[in-house]
């Protein structure tokens, strides 16, 4: 039978394991970076681990674009580098607390641009084709 001092024990292990868990994926998460290009190249756009925007590079190709095509371009390479971090951060997580309810909690709280979960949150009815058909506009 376990005294009490060794229940103390085990339980103050367990708690520094999780601190210790806590700051190794703390450090992770401050590295990671998501990095997309567009497809011909003209855009390429570097988010940090929260998925906000550090850095937007455009080729001279760039700059002949139409206003509305280049804000479209920028909108959906910036979506795609934040589907990288976002996979970037489900994996971290994943080691430290593994699969379960604290998962879901991470994936759950992704922005819809991360990609994570991203065909659930589409509305029924939505496709690929009515998105290139009918893009959305940014003013």
């Amino acid at each position: 039978m376990e005294t009490a001092a060794q229940w103390l024990a085990g339980y103050d292990e367990r708690l520094a394991k999780a601190a210790a868990d806590a700051k190794a994926a703390n450090e992770s998460l401050r590295q990671m970076s998501g990095t997309a290009t567009s497809p011909r190249g003209e855009i390429t756009v570097q988010v940090g681990p929260s998925g906000a925007m550090e850095d937007i590079r455009l080729t001279p190709a760039a700059r002949a674009m139409e206003a509305e095509q280049l804000a479209q371009l920028i909108l959906t390479t910036s979506q795609e580098a934040q589907r990288s971090v976002g996979a970037q951060v489900v994996e971290i997580m994943t080691e430290y607390v593994g699969d379960g309810p604290a998962l879901d909690f991470v994936k759950e709280n992704m922005p819809p641009a991360a990609g994570v979960e991203a065909g659930s949150r589409r509305p029924a009815g939505d496709d690929d084709d009515d998105f290139f058909a009918n893009p959305v506009v940014i003013v």
